[in-house]
C-alpha cells in the first residue's frame, strides 16, 4: 500500500510487492511513471510516504539504518570520482559503509573489472563506469540489490556483459531493477 505524492501529483499509488531471496524483479514503465520514486524510498532517501515496507521483518520506518546496511543501490546516474581510481573507490566506499576487511579481490572479478582496477574512472567506457558502481553497490554485501535503469546508454556488447552480472547476483540476492525498456525487462 505505499503511496507517494509531490504535491498534488501522485507518483505512487497503493504499491504492494512481495519479494524473494534469488529473485530478480523489474520494473516497467515509461519514464514519469513512479520507478525511481519507488527505489528512492526502499533505499531510505525518501522518508515521506504512505503504507508500510518491510525487510525481512523490519520495518522501513523503524529500522532504517540496518535496513540499509542489507541494500546495494546502483542509482539511476551512477555518482562515481572520476579523478580517483577504481580500485580507491572502492575503498573509499568501503569505509563508508565501514567494511574493515572489503572483499575488494572478489568484487573486482565479480564484476568483471580485473583489467581496469588501477585505471582512473574518467578513462573507462560507459559500461565500465556501470560495473564500478555495481561494485561499490555490492562491497558490504547486501541482501538485496536496488539498480536504477542500469543499462541506460550502454552498446550491445555492455548490455550483454551487465544482464549476465544482473543475472549472477540474481542467484544470491533479491535484485530490483526499473527500467523502460520491455526487452530488458
Amino acid at each position: 500500500g505505499v503511496s507517494k505524492s509531490y504535491g498534488s501529483v501522485q507518483a505512487l499509488k497503493g504499491i504492494s510487492i512481495k519479494l524473494k531471496k534469488g529473485e530478480i524483479v523489474g520494473l516497467l514503465g515509461p519514464n514519469g511513471a513512479g520507478k525511481s520514486t519507488l527505489m528512492k524510498i526502499l533505499t531510505g532517501y525518501y522518508t515521506h510516504w504512505e503504507g508500510t515496507i518491510q525487510f525481512f521483518d523490519q520495518d522501513l520506518r523503524t529500522q532504517l539504518e540496518p535496513i540499509q546496511k542489507m541494500t546495494g543501490y546502483l542509482a539511476e546516474n551512477n555518482p562515481l570520482y572520476p579523478e580517483m581510481y577504481v580500485v580507491e573507490y572502492l575503498k573509499y566506499n568501503a569505509d563508508l559503509y565501514q567494511v574493515s576487511h572489503p572483499p575488494l579481490k572478489e568484487i573486482i572479478q565479480k564484476t568483471g573489472l580485473e583489467q581496469h582496477a588501477k585505471s582512473k574512472i574518467s578513462t573507462l567506457s560507459k559500461g565500465y563506469k556501470q560495473r564500478v558502481g555495481l561494485a561499490a553497490a555490492l562491497l558490504h554485501n547486501p541482501e538485496v540489490v536496488i539498480l536504477d535503469e542500469p543499462t541506460t546508454g550502454l552498446d550491445p556488447n555492455q548490455l550483454i556483459e551487465i544482464r549476465k552480472l544482473i543475472r549472477a547476483l540474481g542467484k544470491e540476492k533479491t535484485v530490483i531493477l526499473s527500467t523502460h525498456i520491455l526487452q530488458e525487462v
